[in-house]
């Protein structure tokens, strides 16, 4: 059985150790938090990978790979994840555990001193970070923000989130836009990072066997050098209601043989720090959640109107998305379709194999989350965005006793805010 503590390194500098003798591996994160603004997204995203590239002692990525060769081959990697209406940059790392090193040898201050030199003492030149990496890494940026247009599925669900809240924080992407990174410049991307090491809520993670009291005191000196200030900027998120009584249509055309048909839902206020959170959570389960759901069973297989149909849920942002690739003369009869099944959900029809399997489906994933250390860390990450201590065993418990009549109050207040159609030029 894992025991979870967390507690407080410095005013705004948390740990979350979870001590369990489950795995072979310790896993390791830390993670500055800020609040996504469309002009600093780019550059907070850059600055792991650029800060990947070297330290002042191991200057480049060679002798960096040595390092953790010595760690018995551990792996240390650049992370950029959006949270609600924080983005969440920083670094996950992975190397074998204690309990398992071939002579007793103990990694955990060595892994925790290299996590906190990639951190805070990067390679330099001329006392801003190096011209080569900075321009590196730029370009690597640019490459994946212009690679998102290729997976058009994932392409469709950022563009409606785009739209859908285009005066939000929300709507900005987690890795910025091309402009703003291509305007980065090595004393920029240098007083940013200042700027996130001093004002940023910073989150620190660790899973294995060690005891919590050992990890603290290795991590407080391998983050020794951090600013120390009272004022961290929180994680926050706004919620919203639909904007109006009638939907708002986008339609896009691409080079495509396969329409892409998205729907974006406001969930009416209801969130993770509502009561009716596990409802909400059944509720998205069975509409289009799962592969028992009424989106999959009835839309796409049954009626055979979508090649997938599916829905996701944003914990913290109130939304539901519906993604779905369709024919492009199905728009009407596949969207009339999917508001059907909501409005089926919203009358209670929901049978009992669908309640129970939504129910087992969920409860499944979240209890399947213990076994995967990255799945975990995600979650107790998400968990710290809304500021919440709620455990997966928590949070199952929420689920057992959620009733039909719940999911449809839930479904009853769900508002379609926006509608993205993604079509081909001829059509």
């Amino acid at each position: 059985m894992s025991q979870i503590k967390r507690r407080e390194l410095s005013p705004g500098v948390w740990l979350r150790a979870v001590h369990t003798q489950k795995f072979k591996s310790a896993y390791w994160s830390v993670t500055l938090m800020t609040p996504l603004k469309r002009e600093s997204a780019g550059v907070n995203a850059l600055i792991p990978y650029v800060l990947r590239r070297g330290t002042a002692v191991h200057p480049d990525m060679e002798t960096l790979s040595a390092a953790l060769d010595e760690l018995y081959g551990g792996a240390i990697e650049p992370v950029v994840r959006k949270k609600g209406e924080t983005q969440s940059v920083g670094f996950a790392a992975s190397f074998l555990d204690d309990a398992y090193t071939l002579k007793g040898e103990k990694l955990l201050e060595s892994a925790a001193a290299l996590l906190g030199e990639l951190l805070l003492n990067p390679c330099t030149q001329d006392g801003v970070f190096s011209p080569d990496y900075t321009e590196g890494e730029k370009a690597n940026l640019i490459d994946r923000i212009r690679a998102q247009v290729n997976d058009k599925r994932t392409y469709a669900t950022m563009r409606l989130t785009q739209e859908m809240c285009r005066y939000e924080a929300f709507g900005v992407d987690k890795l910025g836009d091309e402009e703003t990174v291509a305007a980065v410049t090595p004393r920029s991307l240098w007083e940013q990072y200042q700027h996130l090491l001093s004002q940023a809520r910073i989150e620190v993670y660790y899973c294995g066997s060690a005891d919590p009291e050992r990890v603290e005191a290795a991590l407080r000196s391998a983050l020794a050098g951090l600013p120390v200030n009272e004022d961290r900027v929180d994680p926050d998120c706004e919620v919203r209601l639909a904007a109006g009584p009638e939907p708002r249509l986008v339609e896009e055309a691409m080079d495509v043989t396969q329409g892409k048909l998205a729907l974006g839902f406001r969930t009416g206020g209801q969130t993770c720090w509502e009561e009716d959170y596990p409802a909400l959570t059944m509720c998205n389960a069975i509409f289009g959640g799962t592969t028992l759901s009424k989106l999959f069973l009835n839309v796409r297989e049954k009626l055979s109107l979508c090649y997938y149909a599916s829905s996701t849920m944003e914990k913290m942002k109130g939304l539901i998305l519906v993604s779905s690739g369709i024919e492009f003369d199905k728009y009407q009869t596949a969207k009339d379709e999917i508001l059907a099944q909501l409005e089926a959900i919203r009358r209670g029809e929901i049978e009992d194999w669908e309640l129970e399997g939504a129910r087992h489906t969920l409860m499944g994933g979240h209890i399947a989350t213990l076994d995967d250390q990255g799945r975990q860390e995600d979650f107790w990450l998400g968990q710290a965005a809304a500021g919440l201590d709620t455990t997966i065993q928590e949070l199952c418990a929420g689920f057992e006793s959620v009733t039909r009549e719940q999911v449809a109050r839930s479904a009853q207040r769900l508002e379609l805010d926006t509608i993205y159609f993604l079509k081909g030029k001829e059509a």
